[in-house]
C-alpha cells in the first residue's frame, strides 16, 4: 500500500474502562439490524463519528486503506454518522452507505445515523465521553485555531464539555488480552481492563492513518 502521510492526529487524554462496559451496548446497523458491540470483543476498534459533506469526509479513503491493511490482525472500523455537526450529513443511511461506498469503496462496518451529544445522544457515545473528555484543538494550527474561534463564540465555555466538537472525532478502544507490560509503563490498571484514546481532527490536510496503529502497537501491544 502506497505509504499514508505519517501525521497522528492529536492525542487528547488517555484512561482504561471496564472489560465489559462498552460490550454492553447495542447499536443499530445499516441494514437496521441490532448489532451487540461484544461481538467485536477481542477486537482493536476504532469507534469514528462521520459526515459525507465535511471537509474531512476524504478521511473515508484513509479509512478504507488502514482497515484493510489491519483487518485480519483483528482491527475493525465502527462507523457512525452524524448530522449535529453543520448538518454535513443529510439524508438516510441507505443515502450515506451508497455515496461511502461508490465514492471510498468502504468496507468496514457502517451504522445508522446518530446523534453524539444533547438529549437523544447515543448511549454509546455518552459512555465515550464520560471515560475521556474533550483535551483542546491544536491552536497552533490554522484549522484548530479557526474551529475553537468559531465554537468560541457561540459558547465561550465549549472546551469545558466533554461533548464531541466535530466531525470524524475518533476513539481507540484496545482490545483485552492483548495488554500486556505496556500497561505498566503506562501506570494503569489490571490487564483485565482497555485503553481508550480520544484523537480530534487538527488540519484539513491530517488524516487518520498507520501512526495511529503503531502507535497502538507500540505503546499498548494491541495486536502482537
Amino acid at each position: 500500500m502506497k505509504k499514508i502521510i505519517l501525521c497522528l492526529l492529536a492525542l487528547l487524554s488517555l484512561t482504561s474502562i471496564s472489560a465489559q462496559d462498552i460490550y454492553e451496548h447495542i447499536v443499530i446497523n445499516d441494514k437496521g439490524e441490532k448489532v451487540q458491540l461484544s461481538d467485536y470483543k477481542g477486537q482493536v476498534m476504532l469507534i469514528v463519528n462521520t459526515a459525507t459533506q465535511c471537509g474531512f469526509t476524504p478521511q473515508y479513503k484513509e479509512l478504507e486503506a488502514l482497515y484493510e491493511k489491519y483487518m485480519k490482525k483483528g482491527f475493525v472500523i465502527l462507523d457512525f454518522p452524524c448530522n449535529q455537526f453543520g448538518e454535513q450529513a443529510p439524508g438516510d443511511i441507505e443515502e450515506i452507505h451508497n455515496f461511502c461506498t461508490e465514492k471510498y469503496s468502504i468496507s468496514f462496518p457502517q451504522f445508522d445515523k446518530i446523534e453524539v451529544n444533547g438529549e437523544n445522544e447515543h448511549p454509546l457515545y455518552a459512555f465515550l465521553k464520560k471515560q475521556i473528555g474533550f483535551g483542546g484543538f491544536d491552536l497552533n494550527d490554522r484549522l484548530g485555531k479557526l474551529l475553537d474561534e468559531m465554537l468560541r463564540k457561540s459558547d465561550p465555555e465549549y472546551d469545558k464539555n466533554p461533548d464531541i466538537k466535530w466531525n470524524f472525532t475518533k476513539f481507540l478502544v484496545n482490545r483485552d488480552e492483548k495488554l500486556s507490560s505496556a500497561m505498566n509503563q503506562q501506570h494503569l490498571s489490571r490487564r483485565s481492563r482497555r485503553i481508550l484514546e480520544r484523537y480530534s481532527n487538527k488540519n484539513k490536510e491530517i488524516v487518520i492513518n498507520e501512526e495511529i496503529v503503531k502507535t497502538a502497537e507500540n505503546a499498548f501491544a494491541v495486536f502482537f
